[in-house]
């Protein structure tokens, strides 16, 4: 059994790691990391698993765990794991980080959108970003630390990802405009996120400004070998899980000006997802709902051509804590020991 420990387990993509890897066959959590409730049963934190995890909450040295099990998951605010992670961790074990701390590869960026100092570094050009689907090649069993992707950038990513590749749009043009769950913004006590400022309201916020857009821009622009600049708007919905990204871009004319038709850009996005176990390439005129991936590691993609317009419509839609951030993480976990890609994560989504 692969042995885990979880740093930042009573969040609520730490509680999504619990929850998964309760039925993951090859894993076991053996340290439940928490800075706010040591010693507490994490029954009690979180009743849903109770008669499930017996187990109490222990702290967050990261040192101390590092030598007791085979791979760490951080579910951890950005700033923690670049404070902490050195050298002789990285010697003991793996680490999959849920934080945004290895994610971006120009130190500069990072501190520039987050607004604090990065202070590992020398650690990024290492990290493998863990967007399974485009780097799968990339996470092995040598891999040491890999930087799981944001919820609005999973979604985001793949959901333009074959047309940037491929050349299709005007990347100069796209616009990712996304819907968010109140889980996304975590589990710590927040004005905006009480329930009456959330219930019957739907707001904006982080309006040419939200962090995950300049991981969005760069692993965009790998894909399409050009420099690639969005304008992304996030929304708050009153929802608990999801995220729906619905992206605008002008679509490139063939040489004899017309656009490429519905058959031509369906041909591209199976090109990419049509043997990918986790995202799903929508039928004609079926739009992705987040109610249909709830629960679930699955992505829901398609597209509408406007013809009047000669822009294209990319929708995509995921589980933020699943897909987005504990899902994503295991099935990188998966990659890194070599195990089947989906296991731990062969999960119907739920409804209603």
């Amino acid at each position: 059994m692969i042995k885990v420990g979880i740093i930042g387990a009573t969040g609520y993509a730490g509680g999504e790691l619990v929850r998964l890897l309760a039925n993951h066959r090859e894993a076991q959590v053996v340290w439940y990391g928490s800075r706010s409730y040591i010693d507490k049963r994490y029954s009690e934190v979180y009743q849903n698993m109770f008669h499930i995890v017996e187990d109490v909450c222990k702290d967050d040295n990261l040192a101390e765990l590092a030598g007791q099990v085979d791979v760490i998951f951080t579910a951890t605010p950005q700033g923690f794991l670049a404070g902490v992670l050195t050298e002789e961790i990285l010697s003991k074990v793996k680490v999959v980080d849920l934080s945004a701390d290895y994610r971006i590869k120009d130190v500069s960026v990072y501190e520039k959108w987050y607004g604090i100092e990065h202070r590992s570094p020398q650690f990024i050009p290492e990290a493998v970003y863990g967007l399974c689907e485009v780097n799968r090649g990339l996470i092995t069993e040598e891999t040491r630390l890999v930087a799981n992707p944001g919820c609005y950038t999973t979604c985001s990513i793949l959901t333009a990802y074959p047309l940037v590749k491929e050349g299709l749009i005007d990347v100069d043009t796209l616009i990712v405009d996304a819907k968010s769950g109140t889980s996304g913004a975590g589990r710590g006590a927040k004005v905006p996120n009480l329930f009456c400022e959330v219930n019957e309201n739907m707001k904006a916020y982080g309006v040419a400004s939200h962090r995950h857009t300049p991981e969005i821009e760069e692993q965009l622009g790998y894909a399409g070998n050009c420099r690639v600049t969005i304008n992304f708007t996030p929304h708050l919905v009153p929802m608990n899980r999801g995220i729906l990204a619905t992206e605008y871009a002008s679509l490139r004319r063939k040489a004899d000006g017309s656009l490429p038709s519905y058959e031509e850009v369906k041909a591209v996005y199976d090109k990419y997802y049509a043997k990918e176990k986790f995202v799903r390439v929508l039928e004609k005129g079926v739009c992705p709902e987040t109610k249909w991936v709830e629960g679930s590691n699955y992505v829901d993609v398609n597209f509408v051509i406007d013809e009047r317009t000669g822009r294209i419509i990319m929708m995509g839609a995921l589980d933020n804590l699943v897909k987005g951030a504990a899902g994503q993480a295991v099935q990188n976990m998966n990659l890194l020991f070599g195990l089947k890609e989906s296991e731990g994560l062969e999960l119907v989504p739920c409804f209603p």
